[in-house]
């Protein structure tokens, strides 16, 4: 990225793939990437589906192959993790009307965009959607669906994503 538009921002220590694609907004979505990230080849930032900023805490690493939507704004913390080919995805098609196409219907309204706390881990093949909330500490296990709240230091697995355990719990 050679130009950055003023609706992303970049911090000076963050390392971005070369081979990484963030579109900026047309509708004034901003990007904010933190001091020491590392957002790897082949992520995907793109605005979609919503009005919502999307903030990448300070040494959070974003691994190959994710796709991140703006839709209605992700807030991730500080030191988190997330392994290869994940989907964070704070919106929702609209589909109720079958006599219109889809993609003609919009979104549906927000759920609150997704918040992911500080020193998370978010295994490989994960999606996370619109209105989940990870709390701090958390563990995902890979290919799992995240919706909802999953409190802080939890382990939690499964489709939909299940808390089964608590870090620091024998």
């Amino acid at each position: 990225m050679t130009d950055i538009p003023p609706t992303i921002e970049i911090a000076p220590t963050a390392r971005v793939s070369p081979l990484a694609d963030i579109e900026a907004s047309v509708r004034g979505t901003r990007i904010r990437i933190g001091d020491a990230v590392v957002i790897d080849a082949f992520v995907k930032i793109k605005p979609a589906g919503g009005h919502g900023d999307v903030v990448v805490g300070a040494g959070s690493v974003i691994n190959s192959g994710c796709v991140l939507y703006t839709g209605n704004g992700i807030r991730i913390g500080a030191n988190v993790l997330i392994a290869a080919n994940c989907t964070i995805a704070p919106t929702d098609h609209e589909f109720a009307d079958p006599s219109r196409p889809i993609r003609d219907q919009g979104f549906r309204p927000s759920r609150g965009g997704i918040v992911i706390g500080d020193d998370v881990w978010i295994g490989a093949n994960c999606v996370v959607l619109d209105g989940a909330r990870i709390g701090t500490g958390v563990v995902i296990g890979a290919a799992s669906l995240v919706r909802g709240e999953i409190p802080p230091f939890s382990i939690a697995r499964g489709t939909p994503a299940i808390v089964v355990g608590r870090r620091g719990v024998a």
